[in-house]
Order: structure tokens, then sequence, then C-alpha cells
């Protein structure tokens, strides 16, 4: 049987377009969910890992669909196979019930992960070139020097309740506590 895994981060993302693909590929049966896939706790899909028979073949549209890290991505495919199902990936063309399929498959997940490791590389050198240059990232802060004292003055020699000064300011009260 095929079956077919579908996931979308957010709950304002739509799911159409995978089911779609899908039903088109043949899907038997469907599992779908809206969760970010760094989060390991997808009920969907491990109700589809239990209900898997050998013989079964998981397709999802895209590969980054069923995990986010290469490891999750091993792992989940590994429980597949232990199932004595396959897996298959339309968008790159992956089947790993054959041999060809399952090198392919590992060549794909490697070269992903190393593209999301240099991702991540170069914003660190990005974000540590603009440290040296004396550029913070972030929000800019909502008080200035000045304005901290002046709060604290406020807060403390006159005793002006925290509503009211971040009113004159404002800032919520939080950013008067943290003055």
């Amino acid at each position: 049987m095929i079956i077919g895994y579908a996931r979308v981060s957010t709950t304002d993302q739509n799911l159409d377009v995978q089911i779609d693909a899908l039903a088109a590929a043949g899907a038997a049966r469907l599992f779908s969910e809206r969760i970010s896939g760094a989060n390991r706790e997808r009920p969907e899909l491990d109700k589809m890992l239990d209900q898997l028979r050998d013989g079964d073949v998981v397709v999802v549209t895209k590969y980054d669909r069923l995990a986010r890290s290469l490891r999750d991505l091993l792992d989940i495919v590994e429980a597949i196979k232990e199932r004595g199902a396959g897996f298959r990936s339309l968008a790159e063309d992956i089947d790993t019930t054959t041999p060809a399929g399952e090198l392919i498959f590992h060549v794909f997940a490697s070269i992903a992960h190393f593209e999301r490791r240099r991702i991540a590389e170069r914003t660190l050198e990005g974000l540590a070139a603009a440290r040296k240059r004396g550029r913070v990232g972030g929000r800019p802060p909502a008080l200035s020097p000045d304005q901290k004292a002046e709060v604290i003055r406020m807060r403390d020699q006159e005793q002006r309740p925290l509503r009211e000064i971040a009113s004159l300011f404002r800032v919520s009260t939080q950013t008067v506590r943290r003055a």
C-alpha cells in the first residue's frame, strides 16, 4: 500500500498542494499535520509509523516534509525500513525500495545536511563581521541612557507608579521595570 505523509510548519500554511501530489502518486492512505519539523513529537507521523506493514511505501512530496535534520531523517527512514516498508520522495525522485535509490537517498540527505551547516556557518561569520564593525543586531533599545536615568529617578525619588512612567515614555511597564 502507498501511504502519503504531508506536513506544513505553521497553521497558516496550506497542505493542499502536497495532498494533491500524494493522491496523484497513488497514496491510498494519507497522514497530514501542521507542526514544525523540528518538533520530534508529531502524532500523525507516529501513527503512520505504527500502522506500517511489510511492503508498504511511505511517500512524501519532498524529504524535508519528513524531517528537518539529517539525523532525524535517517532515523525515520530507518524506522520505516525496520517495518519492512520503503520510502519515496517525489521531488527528489528517491525510492529506497531499490539499492540505487537507497544510495541516492543517503547522498541527497548528506548534501542537504552539508548545505544547512554551511548556511549556519555563513550566518555566524556575517554576524561576527558586523559586530567587529560595531553593528549589533536585534531590536534597538526602547529607552536611551538618559531616558533610563530619568525613569530610575522618577521611580526612586518621586515614587511614581510604573504605569504612569511607562505612559509618559510610551513604553511598557516591563521596559520600565528592566530600566
